[in-house]
């Protein structure tokens, strides 16, 4: 199934300032024509760019409610992250109740979700070691896809279970079918979610091999939805089904936390993310047994569809732990049940840098690639549109730039013609043009 990215470039409103293509991990956006585009094939939905973009030409796009009206039934999943967007809460219950009350039948608390895979990991621990340290976790999207683009070789190191809203949704299915006694494809599941990733996560799963969400809604759109409802309620209904460890999971940490491990390593920034993967890679982390990274800044409170500053965010979530019991779930299922946490398929290698698939062409590419890169000035300006000198002599020699989108070539180019240094000795043979006849002058 081709993934179809939540991080979608509005050209109405792109000035070409090259500000986003700088902060993209994967190197996945252009500047041509003075529009900024995105290569889908390199994208990881990161959210990065819309951050940094001072135009708002850069959104990630949820589902529309209208969905709901295509189900008989439509249950609601909120991501612990949720509940971190409102001042003065101080029971989750308000936020649950408040659900039923823009379009929902039923509510299934990600949390809940969260807490029985922290138990089966706690299981699986018991059981013995993994037989690959450090495990990685498997629980930010972002994160498993960029493992498969740029650290393949990490692949055998990330846990095997599915996120957390993947098991909420299977489970919620079957509840509201036992309950209902509607056929589950009459019977809707969306995930409230904090950011782009998991709206992409929710399409094409990373895990599964069929998609088990019907949709995602972002945070912020839910957000406005709930604040009149959470005024009106007079009357509020318990609901809430985690405790601690399930909240937790809504920040960086709260994963590492509910395993109950001592060697466990929490990251969050996708900056901070790609650094500890290639300290793993070169093998300089060897004591950590467990890794959680989380590519938003704070964890899910951090995505870029949440409302609320993440520090602030997670400060309402400690809030809102207070009191609570440290767990409510535990993971019981037997036998061939069990399995219902773990990836039916296995992470694949994405060849998103494979400059072609002949061999012998991809090796002449390379050369020719290297060798316009030696002869460009190495500043990493972003002027010509491309986020780096390499980035760019690759995208001339596989057709997507010209040699003069870069500024300082055109410079030298002219300075050639004026006859003030020797014509095209900035650029290799293969790159250079017919020299400007300047004897007539």
């Amino acid at each position: 199934m081709a993934m179809r990215h939540s991080v979608v470039m509005d050209h109405k409103r792109c000035r070409g300032c090259t500000s986003c293509i700088k902060c993209c991990p994967t190197e996945a956006i252009r500047v041509r024509g003075r529009k900024a585009t995105i290569l889908p094939d390199r994208c990881i939905d990161c959210g990065n760019c819309i951050r940094v973009c001072p135009h708002k030409a850069i959104k990630s796009v949820g589902d529309s409610m209208d969905i709901l009206k295509e189900y008989e039934y439509c249950v609601a999943l909120p991501e612990p992250a949720l509940y971190g967007q409102f001042h003065h809460l101080d029971n989750v219950d308000v936020v649950l109740n408040a659900l039923l009350k823009i379009g929902f039948d039923k509510v299934y608390e990600v949390a809940k979700a969260a807490e029985m895979l922290s138990d089966y990991e706690r299981q699986s621990i018991k059981q013995g070691p993994p037989a690959v340290t450090p495990r990685i976790s498997s629980s930010c999207p972002t994160v498993l896809r960029l493992i498969r683009m740029r650290f393949p070789k990490l692949m055998d190191h990330v846990a095997d279970t599915i996120l957390p809203m993947e098991l909420a949704a299977i489970l919620a299915r079957r509840e509201a079918a036992e309950e209902t006694g509607l056929p589950p494809e009459r019977i809707g599941v969306f995930a409230i979610v904090p950011c782009s990733s998991k709206v992409t996560a929710a399409r094409v799963s990373e895990g599964l091999s069929q998609p088990v969400l019907d949709g995602a809604f972002a945070i912020r759109d839910i957000y406005l939805r709930l604040l009149g409802p959470m005024r009106e309620l007079e009357e509020v209904e318990p609901m809430a089904s985690a405790g601690i460890m399930g909240l937790g999971w809504a920040s960086c940490g709260g994963e590492s936390t509910a395993r109950l491990g001592e060697r466990c390593v929490a990251v969050d920034g996708i900056e901070n993310v790609i650094q500890m993967l290639e300290e793993i890679e070169d093998g300089r982390l060897p004591e950590a047994d467990f890794l959680e990274l989380s590519a938003c800044t704070q964890g899910c409170v951090g995505g870029c569809f949440t409302v609320e500053n993440p520090y602030g965010a997670k400060m309402r979530m400690k809030g809102l732990m207070k009191g609570q019991p440290v767990s409510r779930n535990r993971f019981t299922l037997e036998g061939a049940e069990r399995d219902i946490v773990r990836r039916d398929k296995q992470l694949q290698y994405l060849p998103t840098f494979v400059l072609d698939h002949d061999r012998e062409m991809a090796i002449s590419k390379q050369r020719r690639i290297q060798e316009l890169e030696s002869h460009l000035p190495g500043l990493h300006c972003g002027s010509c549109g491309a986020p780096s000198c390499h980035a760019f002599a690759e995208d001339v020699v596989l057709g997507r730039a010209s040699v003069d989108d870069c500024i300082f070539k055109v410079r030298e180019r002219m300075r050639t013609m004026a006859g003030k240094e020797e014509a095209d000795d900035y650029l290799p043979p293969p790159f250079r043009r017919c020299q400007t006849d300047t004897s007539r002058r």
